[in-house]
């Protein structure tokens, strides 16, 4: 039984070594077999135009606490 989990945790570690190694030597972003969201012209996690609600509330929280920090800082 332990000679089977060496084994296995020996082939996903050679596994997951060689991987790391072609993403080190080529410097390319992982993809899907299809390209991924690059491939159809989505260069972000939110593509929109015009962001939605919540990320105004968030963008308008960073900026206040931005300010805030300006005004306060010491240096």
């Amino acid at each position: 039984m332990l000679n089977v989990f060496i084994a296995a945790f020996v082939l996903f570690l050679l596994a997951f070594l060689g991987m790391s190694l072609g993403y080190i030597i080529k410097r390319k972003s992982i993809q899907g077999s299809c390209g991924g969201l690059s491939s159809i012209g989505v260069e972000k996690v939110c593509d929109c135009p015009e962001p939605c609600d919540a990320r105004k509330k968030r963008m308008a929280r960073e900026e206040a606490r931005q300010k805030a920090l300006e005004k306060h800082r010491i240096i």
